[in-house]
């Protein structure tokens, strides 16, 4: 089965991981990956703001993921139990998806580049042309 995500580059992803996850993120302009809170807990950057924190609760892992508040609530109701609030985020912005099979991978992969831009738009002028001429 081949995902049909942009950025996948037409691989068949199989159910995404933290490390997949992470990979994919890190193929974006201007990102880093950071432990800022824990050396448990991988967090991407754009510049200097987050746009994916991970993590492992209760055995499963999870990604959280930036989104616009409308798009929050249209995720949880549409992946009831998979896709939850934020967790220790701001509820309005954040979901947390669980990477337990039962999000398709192109709609997570869809969350981080979504979540990415979102958090690109907000850099200031300068870090984003000192990204793009990096």
């Amino acid at each position: 089965m081949r995902n049909g995500h942009p950025n996948s580059g037409g691989l068949d992803i199989g159910g995404l991981d933290t490390r997949q996850l992470m990979r994919e993120g890190l193929s974006r302009p201007g990102t880093a990956l950071r432990y800022p809170f824990d050396p448990d807990i991988p967090v991407l950057f754009v510049g200097s703001k987050m746009f994916a924190l991970f993590g492992v609760h209760e055995g499963v892992e999870r990604v959280n993921l930036k989104t616009q508040p409308e798009e929050a609530w249209l995720q949880r109701e549409t992946y009831p139990g998979a896709v939850i609030p934020g967790y220790h985020m701001n509820k309005k912005h954040w979901n947390t998806v669980l990477l337990n099979g039962r999000v398709p991978n192109d709609v997570i992969l869809t969350m981080l580049e979504e979540s990415y831009q979102l958090v690109w738009a907000k850099l200031t002028r300068a870090a984003r042309e000192a990204i793009n001429g990096a």
